[in-house]
């Protein structure tokens, strides 16, 4: 079978290519992909190149196929999986697979297996580790973006308390504490708002940082204040850069008690030392978001680390039990990871989407792979609607939900393109 893919031949060489895909062994499963957000990790490996701890050294003559926040429809299933994988199925795939100590990923290692696809075919290390999920919800998006979503879940579980009586770690933020996410006006941190609110340790207060009034303006648009307050959580919205002292500003907001949890979600130093500094006694500082540069450093306060127990970890990615949830909370609406997008794509789009993806403004970039589309703001729907047709149906179904990507959106664009 013909597939169409985007594929990385070095550093910043990305190549849209139709080739042969080979027939399916009886142990993989060949799929058809529908959605692929892309990842600012993505935009990583295509600045590294063979400099990468993922990519293969023979990508100049074995290129990989990029993406990995994917879902499609299974198409044909290998005899060894038939009892539990059916053609036709909706999937999602978890795909931080770390399989006997190797870091081969798709998006990032395989020739054949990666979301920049029209199809691709799916190792059996995946199936064996229970990293491919039937997905049951009515979109491909929400898919698509359980694997942002999983790691911001992954985030949660992973910060912990500690218990001076036995030494027993509580995980989890704490319950009923105060949540700060620094630079968290981006897509990640919408997220990272968006589950946090219905967390089962659900915090009393959630600030929101950032020091661009436009993103805090949409921030508030997508998760309003007034909406979170009803479910039991003070949320507030601070714009950093117009506080005198945001250490003291930021305290006086957590009425002096600090911040029990803070997650970092921008690579910047002076916001990680901010973060340190406005620790709780017990608190746990998240570095959430990934530097590019490998002796990323930032000073912290030893001294509270001693006498006041606060405490620093970083994560990364997710693992399947965080997809599953995600993916679970999607299709029930208590998550939204809808408000992480802001721009919509074709598979057409995605070379410069990734190649520029630091310098587009907005959040998640959003790519269908079945079609051509140019990478498109939802914000600009409006007024292309003015001429065409489908930017008008799309305008008036994002308008109908709150500014958001949605599943008739979606429905509404496989119309239009016959997918």
């Amino acid at each position: 079978m013909k597939t169409k893919a985007v594929r990385m031949y070095g550093e910043m060489d990305l190549r849209l290519e139709e080739f042969e895909l080979p027939e399916i062994k009886d142990d993989e499963i060949l799929v058809k992909v529908i959605s692929d957000s892309i990842c600012m990790s993505t935009y990583k490996l295509v600045k590294q190149g063979k400099k990468h701890k993922r990519a293969p050294q023979n990508i100049d003559t074995n290129p990989i196929i990029i993406g990995h926040e994917f879902a499609g429809d299974i198409v044909k299933v290998g005899k060894k999986w038939q009892d539990q994988f059916k053609p036709g199925q909706k999937f999602a795939q978890q795909p931080a697979l770390n399989y006997k100590g190797s870091l081969a990923s798709p998006g990032y290692s395989y020739e054949f297996f990666g979301g920049a696809c029209t199809y691709c075919i799916i190792p059996q290390e995946v199936m064996e580790l229970g990293c491919l999920l039937p997905y049951e919800g009515e979109s491909y998006f929400e898919a698509s973006l359980g694997e942002p979503m999983s790691c911001i879940i992954g985030g949660y579980h992973a910060n912990y308390h500690t218990n001076k009586q036995n030494y027993n770690h509580a995980m989890g933020t704490k319950e009923g504490g105060n949540i700060l996410i620094m630079g968290g006006c981006g897509p990640m941190g919408l997220g990272a708002v968006s589950y946090g609110i219905q967390f089962e340790n659900r915090p009393k207060r959630i600030v929101v940082t950032d020091v661009d009034d436009a993103k805090l303006e949409r921030a508030r648009e997508v998760i309003s204040e007034k909406a979170v307050k009803a479910k039991g959580v003070e949320l507030l919205y601070v714009n950093t850069a117009k506080m005198e002292d945001p250490v003291k500003e930021l305290m006086e907001i957590s009425e002096g008690h600090g911040y029990d949890d803070v997650f970092v979600y921008v690579p910047i130093k002076p916001v990680a030392e901010l973060g340190d500094k406005l620790l709780a006694f017990d608190g746990c500082m998240n570095f959430f978001a990934g530097p590019t540069d490998n002796q990323f450093k930032a000073e912290i306060n030893l001294y509270n680390v001693h006498y006041t127990s606060s405490h620093i970890l970083g994560t990364t990615g997710g693992n399947t039990d965080d997809l599953i949830e995600a993916n679970t909370l999607a299709a029930k609406g208590e998550i939204e990871p809808a408000v992480m997008v802001t721009h919509v794509g074709g598979i057409d789009s995605i070379i410069d989407a990734t190649k520029n993806l630091p310098s587009i403004p907005g959040g998640k970039k959003l790519t269908y792979t079945q079609f051509e589309m140019p990478l498109t703001a939802i914000e600009d729907f409006e007024k292309l609607g003015e001429t065409d047709p489908l930017f008008k149906k799309l305008s008036d179904s994002c308008k109908a939900h709150r500014g958001l990507w949605n599943a008739e959106a979606e429905a509404i664009l496989f119309e239009h393109f016959g997918v």
